[in-house]
């Protein structure tokens, strides 16, 4: 049966996105006359990620819950009556089949419309702990999918993390010279690459900038995304025999830096954690300190299987730093031990597995 007719529900930040739309992409490639339609709210990144991928979104009001006690806990109850219904209102117009949530306070409504309405629901949980919004929908999902085995939500089936065509296909070794290349980097040189998310990681950056001379005095050069508004001072190339230290402000080819580099400093996001690892490039983790520990969790199965590194936030200095990178990326034999780990990790086909249990929901 084609034209199946699918809502997908998550957005805020680019770790419900990015896997949202790896599974639009894997079910338009499996069923090109299915009508996909996204969910969202007005506050996220999916307000210019979704369409600028050719999906459709719908948005509802967002129903943000308060970390701590507060009156506007008060208000809360009203907020996610008002979402439900504008989120049931979206499954009856669109006649869905079937709805994948991805977690998030933007999947909770539609989880609970969709329930209303009898409509098969697939969850997707991220992160090695899961979030308040999954925890509740795995209760009545009809599946239930995960990143990372041991994660606790009843019945869940590990698939890993659906990623972007561009990463989950990406060949690091055959794209080394070109992803070298188009940053300016030096072809044979070891590369550290720095990256703390969208918005960039100020400990990070702070850290990086600290270590920057005695880095590059080793011959390590260094493809360091800062985040749009936190630009180190010392950017200087310095003269043409230097060795290379590239400042972006944001990486628009995440799979070229993946190629060029050979180790990797970053937070511990679940989609840094599995691209990381399905595309087999170690990595030093700095967990982003707050939350409920998440970021912990999901290093914790790729440092174990001796692909990477934790260093503690509070605990990320320049001279840690050296100490955490330098010898490693000196030392060929131990990085190429560490990229078979990781990748022996990874998963490379979470898209697709994800797609075909949707499918599967609607038939």
């Amino acid at each position: 049966m084609k034209g199946r007719r699918i809502v997908l529900a998550g957005g805020g930040t680019g770790g419900h996105i990015e896997p949202m739309l790896a599974v639009a992409d894997a079910l338009r490639a499996a069923e090109p006359d299915a009508t996909l339609t996204c969910i969202g709210t007005g506050r996220g990144l999916e307000v210019d990620l979704v369409p600028a991928r050719g999906y459709e979104l719908a948005l509802i009001p967002p129903v943000p819950l308060p970390r701590k006690p507060t009156l506007d806990l008060l208000r809360v109850p009203v907020r996610l009556w008002r979402a439900v219904a504008a989120a049931g209102a979206i499954l009856r117009e669109r006649r869905a089949q079937a709805l994948v949530g991805f977690g998030g306070y933007v999947a909770l409504p539609v989880y609970l419309a969709a329930r209303r309405a009898r409509i098969p629901i697939v969850v997707h949980e991220q992160n090695a702990v899961p979030g308040l919004a999954n925890r509740v929908a795995a209760r009545f999902a009809d599946v239930v999918a995960v990143t990372f085995p041991g994660t606790s939500l009843r019945r869940a089936q590990v698939v890993g993390m659906p990623l972007r065509p561009e990463i989950a296909h990406l060949d690091r070794s055959a794209l080394r010279d070109t992803a070298r290349s188009h940053f300016g980097l030096a072809p044979d040189r070891p590369c550290l690459l720095v990256f703390g998310g969208s918005q960039g990681a100020r400990s990070l950056n702070t850290a990086v900038t600290g270590a920057v001379r005695p880095l590059r005095d080793k011959g390590i050069q260094i493809l360091h995304a800062t985040g749009p508004k936190n630009l180190p001072a010392e950017t200087a190339a310095g003269p043409p025999d230097a060795v290379p230290y590239v400042v972006l402000p944001y990486l628009q080819r995440m799979d070229l830096a993946y190629a060029a580099a050979d180790l990797a400093l970053c937070r511990a996001g679940a989609v840094t954690c599995a691209e990381l690892a399905a595309v087999g490039l170690p990595a030093v983790f700095v967990p982003l300190p707050i939350g409920n520990g998440e970021q912990r969790r999901n290093a914790v199965p790729v440092v174990e299987a001796g692909g990477g590194l934790v260093v503690e936030d509070a605990a990320l200095t320049p001279d840690v730093l050296l100490a955490a990178v330098a010898d490693l990326l000196l030392d060929e034999s131990r990085l190429r031990a560490m990229s078979a780990a990781s990748a022996r990790l990874g998963h490379r086909d979470g898209a697709e597995r994800m797609a075909e249990l949707v499918l599967g929901a609607c038939r």
